[in-house]
């Protein structure tokens, strides 16, 4: 390690002008290639002390003074950037000087331009010097990153049992490397090959010279074998004979790998081994290999061997297994496999990076994932591709995921979107915003001034398509305080545990005609009782002292049974059961009822020869009679008139309205009605006059059946529709798939999660009412939608003496998710409409666990599993397993077209690349 001897010390001023100047002319003329230094942050610290001090102490008349006792810093000694250097690293290597793996921008180093480096070295000497060059990264002059540190490969030269180290930039050319290889082991460059040796397996033949190192997807610290040829008599002997063998060899071989690698069940080292068949042929082909050409068709382009192929879908890359990294693996493919993100990452992100962002990771984990994706997206080739510099990256940041160990992969999504909002926060300085109460305003008011105070501190690509945001409700329940919040969420923790209640569907008939029927859905305790039912549609229907309910199962258009034990178990109802729940007057006598049956006319069983046969349909109607009270016809006729009066067509309901009297509608009977006969039959057949005469009702456990036959005529005047659908007591359909014990509806999590409960004792809120802690009750609403909507299974249940995984098969929908009726803004016209197209997989148990992913490519419609390394297309059917546990739902809107994952605009960008 040369050291440089310091020059005559200038005044600190003099210095600090220089520096300053000579920076800001650097900076604005920076360009690829240029050269820039490492220089200790400790030192640079320490010279920027002695400056600025230095300066702070000149009085106004250029003389120094220093108060007595006071500390000033001293002239920095000589450059000792020895903090950087890794010793240990040049004991196994033949590079001159090593920095340490972990080094963090700003808190280990800063970088110098060239120019600034020269003059600090030519005052203070010292060293050792550590030179890094500039590189491209984007589509555009100004995208640039200094390359701290470049591709480091061992060069293996298998003939004569030789290896060696060596550093290159990855934006080099193979032609370099080979150049460089051919120097390390004094070989003849006619007589030498390089192969991608990724995992000391064959990969591809690096011929294409002019090819950057880092389009060839070459990694950190990965083999590169060397080979010697020998020619002779035309023939070429060695590893490198492939290159020579006709076209028919490369099409059948090429054809071959694309077939196998797409086909479920092949083994990952079958794939990984024979995969360099592929790279080998398409090394040489430009990247507009899989550009579309107007017609639709895949361009046929020539390598140099003039051969023409048909590229295979882009995003269909595997990521190395690097030791229990299936967990990250599968959460990196569903994050690149986000349209949104593919995009964003392609293009030119790098003037979003917010490196003074302390929340953040100096942009370095957006950078490390940016390079990832553009790798998995690349077109050239299906090999699979090491995630270990993203590990590096994601180690450094966050130590929970260091090492080898299995983790969770939704703790890992939780981590990534965070850290990836914070690198590309837009926002550089953070105002401090205090939202304020309500104070009697509209919600919608006061969720956009939560909004837009939280895009005032946040703004990021992870903001615009990853987060909503939620209405939260807080009661006290002791003096009724009600607080509103409206706070952002990342992604949704739905619980599996099946729900504690009941949702319950039936219609209320009203009996004396005031409404018609009414279709409510309550909610009640899965276990509950009869009461339960009761009390909730009492509550729903707004029920008065004076009514009661009488809830009656309906069964072939009849009273199958009446539910008036209020102890009676709510499981004894089945979910295709139908209710009709009757609202009755309270009668201090005991009562009979009287139950009237439709019947119309049965026209496939009728003939001329006998009676008009009559068919029941419908939903009875019911009335009840005190007992030992004389009924005549025509109060049997009135009753079932004013039952019907709320269906008739053509009602007018301010006249309804105005019906406050048994006199005054009995009038409107005779008025509205005149036209309107009615045939009341009894059960022995006998037609029932509109008379005085009495009528007998007898007493039954059940109730006594009428019968109403209605003519065609008569049905028209009214809308049979109210009494004909009687929906199921449950209405789900068609019925969810059932493996591993009861299926589960993913609506059905969603209402567990959204549901009003009390705080737990430990989480208390403080009232500003009652200046105290109290249990409130808290109830979450979707208020507003993001454009991908991350759905977290939460299949791992902890307590203090167990964990287990919950293996509940979630019944979730492919296409059509529709959140419409859960957004509580009411004023949202827009329907909330989900279609799923990522998948990330947990099988077996917490202790020894496989994570994987299904992804949707939608350019293709087509689903595939990504298992590490292994990539194989499945049906749609296979999507839908228990072991889904964080799921990705991107927005439908009406006539919009299939969203691209990224392949077609990967494509876009490559053709702008070859023509640059």
């Amino acid at each position: 390690m040369e050291m440089v001897v310091a020059a005559p010390a200038l005044p600190a001023e003099v210095e600090m002008a220089l520096i300053r100047d000579i920076t800001v002319a650097a900076e604005a003329q920076a360009k690829e290639g240029d050269t820039f230094y490492l220089i200790t942050t400790r030192w640079w610290q320490s010279w920027i002390d002695y400056v600025i001090q230095d300066l702070s102490s000149v009085t106004s008349n250029g003389s120094h003074h220093h108060e007595f006792g006071s500390k000033t810093p001293r002239r920095p000694g000589p450059i000792d950037n020895t903090d950087l250097i890794d010793d240990t690293t040049l004991e196994v290597s033949n590079m001159e000087i090593e920095i340490h793996d972990t080094l963090v921008e700003g808190r280990d180093y800063i970088l110098l331009p060239q120019q600034v480096w020269e003059k600090l070295h030519g005052w203070y000497g010292g060293g050792p010097t550590l030179p890094r060059k500039a590189i491209n990264t984007g589509f555009s002059q100004t995208d640039l990153t200094i390359e701290v540190y470049p591709l480091r490969l061992q060069l293996l030269l298998m003939s004569r049992g030789e290896q060696t180290f060596i550093r290159i930039s990855k934006k080099d050319t193979v032609g370099e490397l080979h150049k460089r290889a051919c120097e390390a082991f004094e070989l003849v460059p006619d007589e030498v090959c390089i192969w991608d040796y990724y995992g000391r397996t064959k990969h591809a033949l690096m011929d294409n010279l002019e090819r950057t190192l880092d389009d060839a997807n070459i990694q950190m610290d990965q083999d590169i074998l060397v080979e010697i040829t020998t020619v002779a008599n035309g023939n070429v002997d060695g590893g490198c004979m492939s290159l020579v063998k006709g076209n028919d060899f490369f099409e059948r071989e090429s054809a071959s790998l694309i077939t196998d690698a797409a086909r479920p069940g092949l083994p990952n080292e079958n794939f990984a081994a024979n995969n360099y068949t592929s790279r080998v042929y398409n090394s040489s082909l430009t990247p507009n290999l899989y550009l579309r050409s107007p017609n639709g068709d895949l361009d046929n382009m020539h390598g140099s061997s003039g051969m023409s192929t048909r590229g295979s879908p882009l995003g269909l890359t595997g990521l190395l297994n690097l030791g229990n990294t299936c967990y990250m693996n599968s959460a990196i493919q569903c994050l690149v496999h986000t349209p949104q993100f593919t995009r964003y990452f392609c293009e030119d992100y790098h003037r979003e990076i917010n490196r003074q962002n302390p929340l953040g990771n100096v942009g370095e984990l957006a950078l490390a994932f940016g390079e990832l994706l553009r790798k998995l997206w690349a077109p050239g080739g299906r090999a699979p591709v090491s995630p270990r510099p993203f590990k590096m990256k994601l180690s450094r940041f966050a130590s929970q995921f260091s090492g080898y160990n299995q983790h969770d992969s939704q703790e890992l999504l939780a981590f990534l979107l965070d850290g990836l909002h914070e690198d590309l926060n837009r926002v550089k300085h953070r105002p401090y915003i205090n939202s304020g109460d309500a104070d009697g305003r509209s919600d919608e008011e006061v969720a956009d001034e939560y909004w837009a105070n939280h895009i005032a501190r946040n703004n990021s690509i992870i903001v615009d398509v990853c987060q909503g945001q939620y209405k939260s409700t807080l009661v006290c329940p002791v003096c009724g305080k009600v607080s509103v919040t409206f706070d952002p969420f990342m992604y949704l923790s739905l619980p599996l545990q099946f729900a504690s209640t009941r949702s319950m569907t039936a219609v209320i008939f009203s009996c004396d005609g005031s409404l018609p029927p009414t279709q409510f859905t309550v909610n009640v305790p899965k276990q509950g009782r009869c009461r339960d039912l009761l009390q909730a549609l009492g509550n729903a229907c707004s029920l008065k002292n004076g009514e009661k309910l009488l809830i009656a199962e309906i069964r072939n258009h009849k009273i199958y049974r009446f539910l008036e034990d209020p102890v009676l178990q709510l499981s004894t109802i089945s979910d295709d059961d139908r209710l009709a729940v009757y609202r009755l007057p309270k009668l201090e006598k005991r009562a009979n009822y009287i139950q009237f049956v439709h019947r119309r006319e049965d026209l496939e069983h009728g003939n001329n020869n006998c009676l008009t046969p009559w068919k029941p349909y419908g939903v009875p109607l019911l009335a009840q009679i005190p007992r030992n009270e004389t009924v005549t016809g025509f109060d049997i006729h009135e009753l079932v008139r004013k039952m019907l009066l709320p269906m008739l067509r053509n009602q007018d309901s301010s006249h309804l309205s105005a019906q406050s009297s048994v006199s005054t509608r009995t009038h409107s009977y005779d008025t509205d009605c005149s036209n309107f006969q009615l045939q009341l039959i009894d059960d022995s057949n006998t037609v029932i006059e509109k008379s005085n005469d009495t009528i007998r009702v007898p007493q039954s456990s059940l109730a006594t059946v009428f019968f109403v036959n209605w003519s065609k005529a008569d049905l028209k005047k009214i809308n049979t529709h109210r009494l004909e659908d009687l929906p199921e007591v449950f209405m789900y359909a068609p019925p969810a798939k059932r493996t591993r014990g009861e299926a589960l509806s993913l609506y059905a999590c969603l209402d567990a999660f959204l549901r009003e409960e009390p705080l737990v004792p430990e989480d208390m809120w403080y009232c500003p009412r009652c200046k105290e802690q109290r249990q409130a009750s808290k109830k979450l609403d979707l208020w507003r939608l993001p454009e991908v909507l991350v759905i977290h299974l939460k299949r791992f249940s902890f307590s203090r003496s167990t964990k287990q995984k919950l293996e509940t098969f979630v019944n979730f929908p492919l296409h059509n998710l529709d959140l419409t009726t859960y957004i509580a803004n009411k004023k949202s016209s827009d329907r909330q409409m989900y279609e799923l197209y990522a998948v990330s997989n947990h099988y077996g148990s917490m202790a020894s666990g496989h994570y994987t992913a299904h992804i949707k490519l939608v350019d293709e419609n087509r689903w595939y599993n990504f298992d590490d390394s292994h990539v194989a297309a499945i049906d749609e059917e296979e999507v839908r397993t228990a072991a889904a546990y964080v799921l990705f739902y991107r927005r439908v809107r009406e006539q919009d077209g299939a969203t691209s994952n990224g392949s077609q605009l990967y494509a876009k960008r490559s053709h702008r690349s070859s023509h640059r």
